[in-house]
Order: structure tokens, then C-alpha cells, then sequence
């Protein structure tokens, strides 16, 4: 039977009804409708039974989604019940801290190397590993079978540490460094641009503002023309 094709934009969501349902199973909840998992998914409800209907569930009318059934399932599809080894090249101020986010452990992540060109980083211990040199790379990723590579050094290294990344065998890349880089048609990759993603706030930081004004001037006008209304009936 040919796997079932899920659209991108579909799989891209997982993640986030993923997160919202543990978050209702911590709040005691056991079953949740497409409309209250819409509301803590930030999403409308019918985009989430378009999205669960690749996955085969449906729920039940009137009574809606299995909480735990549902996180079984997206943490299935999405490859989560088992453990991705995940190594970190670039261990500057960006790279530490995801060093030390503990929850990639708890979503199937385990960090497994670190790599830098710092020798006065090398040897170094960070979250309980040994801060590796990068011309190590291929045997530390082969040693411990990493598949998964993630980019946090300068944007003008990310292209030749995206080489070396494939040539070791790394086969998706998450990419945090300002650049645009390119890698062969069999590599995943994905690309997370903290600039961007503030740009993208502060325009709708603009807009509210904007907003805000429009309605503080049509505010003002209704109250400049009721003064004037009582002026004339005086």
C-alpha cells in the first residue's frame, strides 16, 4: 500500500496541535473538540479536521477528540516515539543555549554532539558532552549515528558547514544561521531566520499602531462633532 501523502502546509501544523494537546492532557482534559483544540492551536477548526483526516481521525460527534489517541498519533507520524541523535555545529551564544534547552530530550531529541573551530571551546564540557572540533565531524557523526544536524555558526561558515554535514551523512538540517545555503534534493532542510521572524512582528506591530490612530482620529472627530451639535442647540 503507498504511504499516505500528506500536503507540507498539513505537516508543518502538526507540531502545534501537538504541543496545544499536551498541554490540554496536563490540564486533566481527556477528550477536546475541533473547535476548543482550534482555540488553543490558533487555528480555525476546520483546517484541523482537514489536517486529522490524513492522519485517519476523525473523532466522534459530539463528543470530539481522544486526547492521549491524538498525541499517539501525531507523535507517530511526525517519527517522535523513537530517538533522533542531534548534533550542534557552532557553540557561540545561540548555539549554547539550544545546547542547553532541555526540551528537545522530552520531543524525541537527543543531543548527542556539539562542534566548534573555537580551540579554546574544544574539550570543553557543555550540558554534560564534550564540546567537539568540527575536522571531527565525520567520525563523531558516524559514531554515534546522527542523521540530524543543527546550524548555529556565522552566516559567512554556514554553506561549508552544510557541506561537511552532508559528506558525514547528515541527512536533515535545521538551519539558524542569516544565510541561504544549498544542499543536494535528498537533504531536508529547514531554515529558521530570527530577523525575519521580527521583521514579520514588527509589521504587525505597524498595523496595530496604525490601527490605533484610526481609531483615536475617528474617536476625536465623533466628539469634536457632538460639541458642536450642543453648541447649536444651545
Amino acid at each position: 500500500m503507498a504511504a499516505r501523502q500528506i500536503p507540507e502546509a498539513s505537516v508543518s501544523r502538526l507540531p502545534v496541535y501537538l504541543r496545544a494537546l499536551v498541554d490540554l492532557a496536563e490540564q486533566g482534559l481527556h477528550t477536546v473538540s475541533s473547535v476548543a483544540l482550534a482555540d488553543a492551536a490558533g487555528v480555525n477548526s476546520a483546517k484541523i479536521r482537514k489536517d486529522l483526516s490524513y492522519l485517519g481521525s476523525y473523532g466522534t460527534r459530539g463528543v470530539g477528540y481522544d486526547v492521549e489517541y491524538l498525541i499517539h498519533q501525531i507523535s507517530r507520524e511526525l517519527g517522535l516515539e523513537q530517538d533522533w541523535p542531534t548534533c550542534i555545529v557552532g557553540i557561540g551564544n545561540l548555539g549554547r543555549a539550544l545546547a542547553q534547552y532541555g526540551g528537545f530530550g522530552q520531543r524525541g531529541f537527543s543531543i548527542a554532539a556539539l562542534f566548534d573551530a573555537d580551540a579554546d571551546k574544544v574539550g570543553t564540557d557543555l550540558g554534560g558532552l564534550a564540546i567537539s572540533h568540527i575536522d571531527d565531524m565525520d567520525r563523531v557523526i558516524k559514531e554515534h549515528e546522527i542523521t540530524i544536524a543543527i546550524i548555529a555558526v556565522p552566516a559567512r561558515n554556514a554553506q561549508d558547514v552544510a557541506d561537511r554535514l552532508v559528506t558525514a551523512g547528515i541527512t536533515s538540517i535545521l538551519n539558524f544561521a542569516p544565510s541561504v545555503i544549498q544542499v543536494p534534493d535528498h537533504i531536508s532542510l529547514r531554515k529558521v531566520d530570527l530577523s525575519i521572524e521580527l521583521q514579520i512582528l514588527s509589521f504587525y506591530e505597524q498595523r496595530k499602531v496604525a490601527q490605533e490612530s484610526v481609531l483615536r482620529g475617528t474617536t476625536r472627530r465623533r466628539l469634536e462633532a457632538a460639541e458642536r451639535d450642543a453648541a447649536s442647540d444651545a
